[in-house]
């Protein structure tokens, strides 16, 4: 058995959860502007999710929930998780976007993974604090993987991470394979394959015997 870990925004998804929150606020423009040096690895994760989530503060609740209810998978994205998930193997979404966008996108789809791990953006009084809270904030997904595989049992190199920011470059470097679904330049040179686009992630698992 094999462990995959997926990101989400970048990866799974073809958008930023934060910049579709961002945009029923009136802020994805600067959000976006934060996110992609973020990804280039131009400043911290930490700070730039910070940074962006108090962009948010006062956004009504209800319109984070219909942006969530928006976020979407890239095609064929379901079809590789259902495919593994299939074959035996454990699948997980490591992601410092939110839980109920990563929800939301695997619902419409009909796809299920072993575990989700997510930040949160908390409200009270009706709309977003401007806080982020979760697991995932200072870019620990290295730790988040070496975690779930004490969780099912996983030796670390049985296990193949998919990611394309600056942020995956620990779950990339930790992992037993690394995969780059069109990654930023500063993580390419960290990649063991590349792919762009989901089937052709499908092909490469196949090559590599994770699939039939």
């Amino acid at each position: 058995m094999t462990l995959v870990a997926f990101d989400f925004d970048g990866t799974l998804s073809d958008a930023e959860m934060l910049v579709g929150l961002g945009d029923r606020f009136g802020v994805a423009e600067a959000i976006g502007d934060i996110t992609a040096r973020a990804m280039r690895g131009e400043l911290s994760y930490a700070e730039s999710l910070r940074e962006r989530a108090a962009m948010l503060e006062g956004l009504p609740e209800h319109e984070a929930a219909a942006a969530y209810e928006e976020t979407t998978l890239r095609p064929g994205a379901a079809a590789v998780i259902e495919r593994l998930n299939d074959a035996g193997h454990t699948t997980a979404i490591l992601t410092g976007g939110f839980t109920p966008g990563v929800e939301a996108a695997l619902t419409r789809d009909g796809a299920d993974v072993d575990r989700i791990v997510a930040n949160e953006l908390p409200t009270a009084d009706g709309a977003l604090t401007g806080d982020v809270t979760g697991p995932l904030i200072e870019g620990t997904k290295d730790d988040a993987l070496t975690d779930l595989c004490g969780t099912y049992g996983v030796d670390p190199a049985d296990t193949v991470a998919v990611g394309d920011g600056a942020n995956d470059l620990p779950m990339l470097k930790a992992a037993g394979h690394a995969v780059g679904f069109e990654p930023k330049d500063p993580v390419e040179p960290h990649c063991d394959d590349v792919v762009t686009s989901m089937d052709a992630l499908g092909g490469l698992f196949e090559r590599t015997g994770l699939l039939e």
